[in-house]
């Protein structure tokens, strides 16, 4: 059984768009000044999405390819994900599918260039393909383990999916704070409010 910290958020229902509680507000010049001692590309690219923040929208829209992408000023939280590797020069638009070709992707039966990348589960597969799998416990002794840049995913209430990328903030205890979209984007802290799915890092 997984051990628990006291601190622990307990897991509990949210509205699919509803923004997010505890957010941490950053202003243009701490932001610029964060991006310019970023650890890695990966959050550098998660920290210039909080300047503009892109409200929440998941739709079905057709985009070029590669390197396609919907408005600036929308999207879904795999979307965060996207970007934030697509400033470090990886297109997880392109990858995902020519992975999704090997038939190992359960939710793709027929390959979609402008949807299977914004999908958590199909990003999911491809981060335990070719990305490493990390601790899902966040304990004061597992707690180190969690790097800016890495990329987490929860499972919500009835089943729903979502994702984040670990920040270069962290609360006073040692846990990091997460870049994520839920309503639109944010950092806040919110890394253990729901059921940790998955903990990945790639390339960074």
């Amino acid at each position: 059984m997984r051990a628990r910290w006291l601190w622990a958020a307990t897991v509990f229902p949210v509205m699919a768009c509803a923004p997010p509680s505890r957010t941490v507000a950053s202003s243009s010049p701490t932001l610029t000044a964060r991006r310019t001692t970023a650890p890695n590309k990966v959050i550098e690219g998660a920290l210039r999405q909080l300047e503009k923040p892109a409200s929440y929208d998941d739709a079905y829209v057709a985009i070029a390819y590669p390197n396609g992408d919907v408005a600036a000023d929308r999207g879904a939280c795999a979307d965060v994900v996207v970007r934030a590797y697509r400033h470090a020069g990886v297109d997880l638009q392109r990858l995902i599918h020519e992975d999704a070709g090997t038939g190992r992707y359960p939710r793709i039966q027929r390959t979609d260039k402008n949807i299977d990348h914004r999908r958590v589960l199909n990003q999911e597969v491809f981060f335990r393909r070719h990305g490493r799998s990390l601790t899902t416990d966040v304990t004061p002794q597992t707690v180190s383990q969690w790097k800016p840049g890495d990329i987490v995913s929860w499972r919500l209430s009835r089943g729903r999916t979502h994702i984040g990328v670990v920040s270069d903030r962290r609360r006073p205890d040692g846990v990091p704070l997460v870049i994520h979209n839920i309503g639109r984007v944010s950092e806040d802290d919110s890394l253990t409010r729901w059921a940790i799915a998955g903990h990945f890092r790639y390339r960074t």
